[in-house]
């Protein structure tokens, strides 16, 4: 597992050898168990209290870990969109791109639209993903949350600039992607890092 190969599949190529160091670190995390601990309901009390409240009263019935889950999802799907938009005109500089990641994950995004820049290419299309999450921690009030996908790049290829041909060499594929999102102090949730597997891994 290598972090970070970036989106379409030249630009995951160009990438591979990107924060190796990060990889290992994000491999480890991964192996925490892939059944997350959820925490109680938090709508409190005994049945009895529950019952004897106001009708107004709507306990809540997602506990901190769904809450978590879902915002890391769409935090995660959030961050290929951000990428799709910019690699549009390779604008490595869109501010748009540290909305849902940050960290390890950022700079590889803004480092691999740099150099799209550079060589004149643009991309079309986006990414189809599917993410799970695989782990919350703490399981009381999760911060963080590790997340797999098959990342499809079929649709989402790279192109000349100037001529608007295909650049892609090959086509793009399926790859096993891991990622991990965490609540920022502001209470928001972004992708800090993130590992993708060779063509073909899932």
């Amino acid at each position: 597992m290598v972090i970070a190969r970036a989106y379409t599949h030249a630009r995951w190529r160009a990438a591979e050898a990107a924060f190796g160091a990060t990889a290992v670190l994000l491999a480890a995390s991964c192996t925490a168990s892939d059944t997350p601990s959820v925490a109680p309901s938090q709508s409190g009390g005994t049945p009895d209290a529950v019952a004897s409240r106001p009708s107004s009263a709507r306990p809540s019935s997602a506990s901190p870990a769904e809450v978590a889950r879902k915002r890391a999802k769409a935090a995660y799907a959030a961050m290929w969109r951000d990428m799709a938009r910019a690699g549009k005109t390779a604008d490595w500089r869109s501010p748009k791109l540290a909305a849902h990641a940050t960290g390890d994950a950022l700079s590889v995004m803004s480092r691999v639209l740099y150099a799209d820049h550079v060589n004149g290419l643009v991309s079309k299309g986006a990414p189809k993903n599917s993410p799970k999450v695989t782990s919350v921690a703490p399981p009381d009030r999760p911060t963080t949350v590790m997340i797999e996908d098959c990342g499809d790049s079929t649709d989402w290829l790279q192109y000349r600039k100037d001529t608007g041909k295909l650049a892609d060499d090959k086509p793009g594929g399926r790859r096993a992607i891991t990622a991990e999102v965490k609540q920022q102090v502001d209470g928001t949730w972004k992708v800090t890092r993130f590992a993708v597997d060779g063509l073909g891994s899932c």
